[in-house]
């Protein structure tokens, strides 16, 4: 399943990705740190959902309750539940 995701909070505007067979593919974001986003791309592709949720989930970037890769998090939890 392809999903698009707005992001909130952070520099970047929406996160697209491929959940298949549980399993994270083809992330890209739009807009915010575009070496380090696309780093996080290639570190998690293919990776299971619940690791990835495990690892990034409440990453924080500077004050903020939040980061890009914590948003991915909820992102990739949002849409198992859909």
């Amino acid at each position: 399943m392809h999903v698009t995701s707005k992001t909130n909070d952070v520099c970047s505007t929406k996160i697209d990705f491929d959940l298949i067979d549980g399993k994270v593919y083809n992330v890209v974001f739009t807009g915010g740190c575009n070496g380090n986003l696309k780093a996080i791309g290639k570190l998690v592709e293919g990776m299971e959902r619940e690791k990835l949720v495990q690892t990034l989930r409440g990453n924080t970037c500077g004050n903020s309750y939040t980061s890009c890769a914590d948003q991915l998090a909820r992102a990739v939890e949002q849409a198992e539940e859909a």
